[in-house]
């Protein structure tokens, strides 16, 4: 097959209003080459992306494909051209069936009907193109995972004739085994001469397997270069204007206090299988493993979403049965790994997430106390630097850094002592982690000139450097069991990964 057409945009201009999206952005996609494009949420990217999808239009520039002229109309016109993006938050059609999506708005017809042996073709043409003709074509995609709805995804822009790819965030919701299958795609698909644009916020991932990259920062381009001469501590300091090293501040000394939260041979209906802990006032404990050894299923457990099967979970020295109500009453929160579907109301606004569980603090004679609601709401927008117009923006228009800081404040609206937050970086870009990285030092050390005591904080992450960035005591679930607590300073991420995989305890 031959090479596409290399994609050139040229001093792209974007403003919303008084504010200046992109200022002058240039970038290049070459045919058999993967570019990388990086930066902090707000940087640009989905802007830049959105007009070379023709999701918008640009104020100044130019855009090529091969040596024509490149402006596309809409989403569909770009297609047309060549170029198709697949977000992070699939579009694809749940109830319709893996041919149709492949081919969505694009069914094949003989007269008035839908030549369906065409469309088969067509389809399972597709799928062998990207590496999945093992996919039941007439399945409905809601059936399948969501690495193979991705699949289906990308199966759909080969079958509209697309050389040019853009994947946005491609491995945000895949496990390490599916994100491995991906790559291997995106490799042949890349000897094969596809020109592919790929837009993550893991920069292990963009130095495996990018060719080249570009970082954008307040709009602007602020390097680019080739991924084989980049480093991980060279890619932040560009993204955010730092080294690496402040990503993990100590502001203060951590001194742990009295014990907020045991666990004693916890068992969960499947999952955890054992697990044992002791969590204290003013320390940081990291849960590691790897997906699917019951790391989650831990800490709902603890919070009263899952049952208990046998083992005790003690709040300050008191026994509890846990349900999510106790758990709020006596100041233990949860922070979920999954922001849209159980992190926050995504019908609701800022306000209306942010004090949900102290709603009761806010309300006089029964009535809420709207007044009280925005001030307390407006509060932590300044605390925690929550990027919002006000209070009473729909959550769902914030960035998802933006979105977990309201999550976060949540629970300290709420006074909770005990966090419980899963995987609480997920999905957000450098710069908005290193501001919660520095929230959750601030609140382990706690303010005792305010009055304010440390917190008590237990963190499940799949990336080990944030565990050992941020933690000063880190277990390891194994099919359920979680092993010994240990020092940070005791570990690595090597010993972590030989408990992770049952291949040997830490010595």
């Amino acid at each position: 097959m031959s090479s596409g057409p290399t994609l050139r945009m040229e001093q792209i201009e974007k403003r919303f209003g008084a504010t200046i999206a992109l200022a002058g952005v240039s970038l290049q996609a070459a045919p058999g080459r993967i570019h990388a494009l990086i930066g902090e949420n707000g940087a640009g990217k989905s802007t830049l992306m959105k007009i070379l999808s023709g999701a918008l239009q640009p104020d100044a520039g130019t855009m090529t494909l091969g040596d024509r002229p490149y402006a596309p109309a809409d989403c569909r016109a770009a297609r047309r051209a060549g170029v198709a993006m697949i977000y992070q938050e699939l579009s694809l059609a749940p109830h319709l069936s893996v041919i149709e999506n492949v081919l969505l708005g694009d069914l094949p017809r003989r007269g008035p009907l839908v030549d369906w042996p065409a469309a088969r073709a067509a389809a399972a043409e597709a799928l062998e193109a990207v590496g999945r003709p093992d996919l039941p074509l007439d399945a409905p995609v809601r059936q399948l995972s969501v690495a193979a709805q991705q699949i289906v995804e990308i199966a759909r822009g080969i079958a509209t004739g697309a050389r040019t790819l853009v994947l946005d965030e491609p491995t945000s919701s895949l496990t390490r085994e599916d994100t491995a299958h991906l790559f291997a795609l995106l490799k042949r698909l890349r000897a094969r001469g596809y020109a592919i644009i790929y837009i993550s916020h893991f920069l292990e991932e963009v130095l495996e397997l990018s060719d080249s990259y570009t970082v954008l920062r307040d709009g602007r381009r602020v390097a680019t270069g080739t991924t084989a001469d980049a480093t991980i501590d060279g890619l932040v300091a560009e993204m955010v204007g730092r080294s690496m090293d402040a990503l993990y501040p100590h502001r203060g000394q951590r001194t742990p206090g009295e014990t907020l939260l045991e666990l004693q041979s916890l068992s969960g209906t499947v999952k955890p299988t054992d697990a044992s802990l002791v969590l204290r006032r003013g320390e940081v404990l990291g849960i590691a493993g790897l997906v699917g050894a019951g790391r989650t299923e831990l800490i709902r457990t603890v919070f009263g979403l899952d049952p208990i099967r046998t083992g005790t979970v003690r709040i300050a020295g008191t026994s509890l049965r846990p349900s999510p109500d106790r758990a709020w009453a006596r100041g233990v929160g949860l922070l979920s790994e999954d922001r849209k579907g159980e992190g926050l109301a995504g019908g609701m606004s800022l306000a209306d997430n942010l004090t949900l569980p102290a709603l009761r603090d806010l309300t006089r004679f029964g009535w809420l106390q709207t007044g009280r609601q925005e001030a307390d709401t407006r509060d932590w927008i300044e605390q925690l630097a929550i990027r919002a117009r006000d209070p009473r923006q729909a959550v769902t228009e914030l960035s998802g850094g933006n979105q977990q800081k309201v999550a976060l404040a949540r629970l300290l609206q709420a006074r909770v002592d005990v966090l419980l937050l899963d995987e609480p970086t997920r999905g957000i870009d450098i710069g908005s982690k290193a501001q919660i990285y520095e929230l959750i030092d601030r609140l382990a050390v706690g303010d005792p000139d305010r009055g304010v005591p440390p917190k008590a904080i237990l963190v499940v992450s799949s990336y080990l450097p944030e565990l050992l960035g941020l933690c000063d005591r880190i277990g390891v679930m194994t099919r359920g069991r979680l092993s010994p607590i240990q020092s940070r300073a005791d570990l690595d991420e090597q010993q972590i990964m030989r408990i992770a995989t049952d291949s040997g305890e830490a010595a």
